[in-house]
């Protein structure tokens, strides 16, 4: 049985055991399908239900699954570990971690660390020693090589880094806050339930971003799948995908519909038919050199989308939480926003300038400067509004809405002296990571000003992933967020009197649960 949890595993739950599906990457902060209680049985390269799981060996006291796995609980004979994990899925992390250490085992092919060296070594190895499940919706077809699908995704980010570094992402601050305001006061001033309207402000910043004037239909679309997803993410087993189960079929659907829009799209915008009204991510895939397939094109559409959708509104959704919380704050990020813009600083139209694009040698924030984002330069909107900043990045470090990050190692690996085969899953719980008291004081406690002197190792600060699949729109992502956060306490009060008793969900993307707040207009000085 595996632990239904994480946000990588949105599109591998009914797809060949192969290589795996979403990433935290781009494309890939996608979220989290359950794939607990499949094994890796090969029937039409599908995962089959496996009901009978063999309990560890007791080894010297502490339980091993064999002499060079790691210790983990033993679980029941034969569910495993699953009902207790989906009974406190972070209790249960925590309570193992305390137990067994910094790598534990889940069952016989799967390992959790909460090691920030061990974090980043495998996020480092990715696409060599490790590969971040299979090609998106690859069925059984799914490369079983890391370099076999690593190869075009990875063209494909050398194709977007410049239109999603700091340099240009300043084009679509107006667009993004435009679109904000918009969805806010839609909102009328009611208390609302704040995911769902965070949701669709993403979808149509995500669709804008990926396809221009061509995106009219995807929005809706977006919101199909999401609700296709959701009992994926919240489930810990699946059935294959050939079991023509209700949620399967409606799965499908919402897949087939999207994927067959997109396919339009780029064949018309290929074909010159259609053309967005400005720059568009879309045109950036097809004018790369060496050219990418139409398929790599619609792959990748289809992963920046879902990446963009989910992940953003689930950050945006605790950024909220944390500003109902805390008038005091939300007034000084009122403050800082007027005086930017009294210094004539804050971005006004889609030409404004943004940072220097941070080196991506290796895709890793360490080696992008402040540790955990690319480096802010002085014309990003992170340097002028700098507490806005450092509220976003402590939002991402209490509640990352990737909160458990997959790799499946490709080749025999080794992890802090343990041995893993091919085919082993490795979970990173950067839930943890982020609040561990060896690398952050007072590590439970919301705490912008710590971002002033924060140094965390590497590995330590994980909210947009790390490595050569490091997520290529964090540059948007940061930037968005902190005009967010900036717009918000400028133009709104937050009433939401139940957010400090919302706790997260431990689904596919960590957000707080049910949480309302209404968004009153405040009254120009």
């Amino acid at each position: 049985m595996r632990p239904g949890l994480g946000i990588d595993r949105v599109r591998g739950v009914i797809h060949s055991r192969g290589v795996g599906s979403s990433r935290e990457d781009g494309e890939g902060h996608a979220g989290a399908a359950a794939r607990g209680g499949a094994s890796r049985g090969q029937g039409q390269g599908q995962r089959q239900v496996h009901l009978l799981a063999v309990p560890p060996r007791q080894v010297g006291g502490r339980r091993r699954l064999d002499a060079a796995r790691p210790p983990g609980p033993r679980g029941h004979w034969l569910m495993g570990n699953v009902a207790e994990y989906e009974r406190d899925r972070i209790g249960f992390l925590r309570r193992h971690h305390r137990e067994f250490g910094d790598v534990f085992s889940f069952d016989e092919r799967t390992v959790f660390t909460v090691d920030p060296r061990l974090a980043h070594q495998v996020l480092a190895a990715t696409n060599r020693e490790y590969v971040t499940e299979a090609a998106p919706f690859a069925g059984a077809s799914a490369p079983r090589d890391a370099g076999e699908f690593a190869g075009p995704w990875m063209r494909a980010r050398r194709a977007l880094r410049g239109a999603l570094g700091d340099d240009a992402a300043g084009e679509w601050d107006a667009a993004f806050l435009a679109a904000l305001d918009a969805a806010l006061g839609r909102t009328a001033g009611r208390p609302v339930d704040v995911l769902p309207v965070m949701l669709g402000l993403a979808a149509e910043t995500v669709a804008g971003l990926c396809l221009g004037a061509d995106a009219a239909e995807v929005p809706e679309l977006l919101a199909v799948n999401h609700a296709a997803l959701l009992p994926f993410e919240e489930a810990s087993y699946q059935l294959p995908a050939w079991v023509p189960s209700r949620r399967n079929r409606r799965f499908f659907r919402a897949h087939g519909r999207m994927t067959e829009a997109l396919t339009r799209i780029v064949a018309a915008r290929r074909a010159g038919a259609a053309r967005s009204g400005g720059r568009d991510l879309l045109g950036v895939l097809l004018d790369a050199r060496p050219a990418l397939s139409e398929r790599e094109v619609t792959t990748t559409l289809w992963s920046l989308l879902i990446g963009g959708h989910g992940v953003p509104a689930a950050a945006l959704t605790s950024l909220v939480r944390e500003l109902a919380l805390r008038p005091g704050l939300t007034a000084a990020l009122a403050s800082e926003a007027a005086q930017a813009a009294a210094a004539g600083e804050a971005p006004r139209n889609p030409g404004d300038p943004g940072a220097a694009e941070s080196p991506e040698s290796d895709g890793t924030p360490e080696s992008a400067g402040t540790p955990g984002t690319p480096g802010a330069g002085e014309g990003c909107p992170r340097a002028r509004l700098p507490l806005a900043e450092a509220v976003v990045r402590e939002v991402l470090r209490l509640s990352p809405p990737a909160w458990m990050l997959t790799r499946v190692a490709c080749v025999p690996a080794e992890l802090g002296g343990w041995r893993l085969r091919p085919g082993d899953e490795v979970l990173l719980t950067a839930y943890l990571i982020h609040r561990d008291p060896r690398w952050w004081p007072r590590p439970d406690e919301f705490d912008p000003s710590r971002w002033d002197t924060a140094h965390p190792p590497p590995g330590a600060h994980l909210p947009f992933g790390s490595g050569p699949r490091y997520c290529p729109g964090s540059s948007v992502a940061m930037r968005q967020l902190t005009l967010a956060a900036s717009r918000i306490a400028q133009r709104f009060h937050l009433d939401a009197p139940d957010a400090a008793a919302t706790v997260p969900a431990f689904s596919g993307r960590l957000a707080p649960a049910g949480l309302r707040a209404a968004f009153r207009p405040r009254r120009p000085a």
